[in-house]
């Protein structure tokens, strides 16, 4: 089955809406600049309450890299997502994020979704050398996103799906990808069809405003990737 994550969260109601929808994973965003961002003890709060059947997911992009390990260890995530703001460079990112092997054992951190945008230069320059160290180890997936160096996700525009399509299937090849950036119950089938990818991850397109999911919507989206599962099954 697809890996749905519901990312966002910002309040127990809403990430417990995901986890009766049947997402598998929700995610928490630490980046100062999204309206989506949540303290240390917010999360910590939240994650306390969720079944452990739901994976949770700690998102982090700039200065907040630096504090990763540390914070995912408080949180108690399951996960670290990781977008890097310059480079697309996983072994830089791991540098910053303290998150090399040795870093990774102490912490406890047993999961990487280490994201990345998907702009015409990165497609023309990075797309078909990305090189994922140990992905079964540190790594879970590479996550696609619509993001850029300066702001890099939570855009609520999809990246050119059909573009796309070739770098995407030869990442496939090697390595699980996740595909996220303006998605919505109504393209998502779009998307795994165009892409074929692991997994998808939603904020704004199941929405009521920033910050507060829609209930409906996010039934709806997950609804959306289980009859895609259903068909190609």
């Amino acid at each position: 089955m697809t890996w749905v994550k519901i990312c966002g969260m910002t309040n127990l109601e809403d990430a417990l809406v995901a986890v009766d929808a049947g997402a598998d994973a929700v995610g928490f965003v630490f980046y100062e600049k999204s309206p989506r961002c949540v303290t240390l003890e917010r999360a910590r709060e939240i994650v306390e309450k969720l079944p452990e059947s739901v994976e949770t997911v700690g998102v982090f992009a700039g200065d907040s890299l630096m504090h990763a390990g540390e914070t995912g260890e408080n949180a108690g995530f399951d996960s670290l997502q990781l977008y890097p703001l310059a480079t697309p460079n996983s072994l830089e990112v791991l540098e910053k994020a303290g998150l090399k092997h040795p870093a990774q054992r102490k912490t406890g951190q047993k999961k990487i979704y280490l994201a990345l945008p998907v702009s015409k230069s990165f497609m023309e320059e990075h797309g078909l050398s990305v090189e994922l160290a140990d992905p079964e180890g540190e790594f879970v997936a590479l996550l696609l996103d619509s993001g850029s160096g300066q702001k890099p996700g939570g855009t609520g525009l999809a990246f050119d799906w059909n573009s796309a399509a070739t770098t995407v299937a030869t990442l496939n090849v090697k390595q699980k990808v996740v595909v996220a950036g303006g998605l919505t119950p109504q393209n998502v089938g779009d998307a795994i069809s165009t892409l074929q990818p692991w997994g998808v991850d939603v904020v704004s397109g199941v929405e009521a405003s920033p910050g507060k999911k829609d209930r409906e919507k996010v039934r709806a989206f997950v609804r959306a990737v289980r009859e895609m599962d259903r068909r190609a099954g």
